[in-house]
């Protein structure tokens, strides 16, 4: 009689789960239907929906291509008033060793980029060995190297040659 029973639940659920089925389906349609009808080729054809698609469909970023015409890439570059780069920007260092802790200590307290450490006394050495000239000047106008990238004046474009050459002083003075 068990079997009978279950053969029974087994029918039963399976055609309610057909005619569920069977339901979802038909309002699928329908709902394809409605929106199909909703969505008429004004909408697609509308210059503002036709920009913003494009907008978002663009690729990321462009390539520059040797031998082709670049121009269209360059960056457009705005030079703000003299007033407003002074307010926007972080403060100037005093001297030397707070231009070490504020620019300088973001790559060389880590050895971030191979930044010699600040105190390594063996990274420093070949270094000192060129000479302060050639130190200001690949401080200043940045570097790179075999062993990483010095960018020009710690990526701080705002700062005069002379801080630079203090925060530099500074650097040696903690690698001797």
């Amino acid at each position: 009689m068990s079997t009978n029973q279950d053969s029974q639940f087994f029918t039963t659920f399976s055609t309610v789960i057909g005619i569920l089925v069977a339901v979802a389906v038909v309002l699928f349609g329908l709902a394809r239907a409605v929106a199909g009808g909703t969505q008429r080729a004004e909408v697609y054809e509308d210059p503002l929906y036709v920009a913003e698609v494009d907008h978002r469909v663009e690729p990321f970023v462009h390539e520059a291509v040797a031998g082709q015409d670049n121009t269209a890439l360059a960056i457009p570059v705005s030079v703000p008033s003299a007033s407003a780069s002074a307010a926007a920007g972080p403060p100037i260092p005093k001297d030397g060793t707070e231009l070490y802790q504020s620019v300088c200590s973001a790559c060389h307290a880590a050895g971030v980029g191979g930044a010699p450490k600040a105190g390594d006394h063996a990274a420093w050495a070949p270094r000192l060995a060129e000479g302060k000239a050639t130190l200001y000047q690949h401080a200043i106008h940045g570097y790179q190297g075999k062993a990483g990238v010095m960018p020009a004046k710690g990526g701080r474009p705002d700062l005069p040659d002379a801080l630079i050459e203090q925060g530099v002083d500074h650097l040696m003075s903690l690698a001797k």
